[in-house]
């Protein structure tokens, strides 16, 4: 698909995912369509389970996802704990393990490296200033990729340069973090904790919306909104919502892009993010 033909029919999402999601903290799905360098949000959908999750991986396609959670374990912690090192045959092996026994192997193996050099790190990490997938707090993605990998396995979905699966649902790894850096720098725009809810994050949501909108990123997309769903999301203090937003605009740059704008070397065990 030549960038100058982006695919108007596909069903574009954004998603921002939980590891173990509640009424209070849900999975949040932005979806959207595309038409030329516009990006309408079509509309916010909470998901309030994961196995409300695990149903709405059946969507009827054709569509095209970008999740916010890691793929894939750095090959480097891999080959030291001599975990398979095929892609499918290691992600059946890593969610058969307790997060308890995952913590103590992910431990021990930062114990014993040299500070500054804990983590083992994707090739992506750097390039898209993104945790370290095996990192189990602030974030836990390890127990997020833990929750989420296997579902998207079971729901058959295409995962390029991982797993081939049904074509017409395509999920890429997504990372909100990496588009908001280029909009708004290291400021931060959320908070879970009501106490860090601050009139400073309030600015640099509205901030991070008003370049969007204006489409200030090398994405080359702008954000359409209505009146509503821009309040929604300025008012949206954890940031959920906005960045499901995020990781859609990122889906949207990738539904034209040769190969979803993946490296032509994607490391096959590792998997890449999205625009990175």
């Amino acid at each position: 698909m030549h960038a100058s033909s982006p695919r108007h029919h596909t069903h574009l999402f954004g998603i921002d995912f939980s590891s173990a999601p509640s009424a209070r903290k849900p999975i949040v799905v932005a979806g959207g369509q595309r038409s030329g360098a516009a990006v309408r949000l079509m509309g916010l959908q909470t998901l309030p389970s994961l196995a409300a999750f695990r149903s709405w991986l059946d969507t009827a396609g054709p569509w095209l996802g970008a999740f916010d959670f890691p793929f894939g374990l750095p090959r480097e912690l891999v080959q030291a704990l001599g975990w398979p090192q095929q892609w499918s045959e290691l992600m059946r092996f890593y969610a058969a393990q307790s997060r308890a026994d995952l913590r103590t192997r992910f431990a021990a193996f930062c114990d014993a490296r040299p500070v500054g050099k804990k983590f083992a790190h994707r090739a992506c990490d750097l390039p898209a200033g993104s945790s370290p997938s095996m990192k189990w707090v602030n974030p836990p993605v390890a127990w997020m990729m833990h929750a989420g990998v296997p579902l998207l396995m079971d729901a058959g979905v295409d995962l390029p340069g991982l797993q081939a699966g049904d074509a017409q649902r395509v999920a890429l790894e997504g990372y909100p973090g990496l588009l908001a850096r280029e909009l708004i720098g290291h400021r931060s725009y959320k908070a879970d904790d009501k106490a860090r809810q601050t009139a400073e994050r309030l600015i640099a949501r509205k901030d991070l919306l008003e370049a969007l909108e204006q489409g200030r990123t090398r994405l080359q997309l702008r954000l359409r909104l209505s009146h509503a769903q821009r309040d929604a999301l300025v008012d949206d203090a954890k940031g959920d919502q906005l960045d499901a937003v995020l990781c859609l605009m990122q889906a949207a740059w990738a539904c034209d892009q040769p190969g979803h704008g993946l490296p032509a070397q994607v490391d096959p065990l590792e998997g890449w993010i999205v625009s990175a």
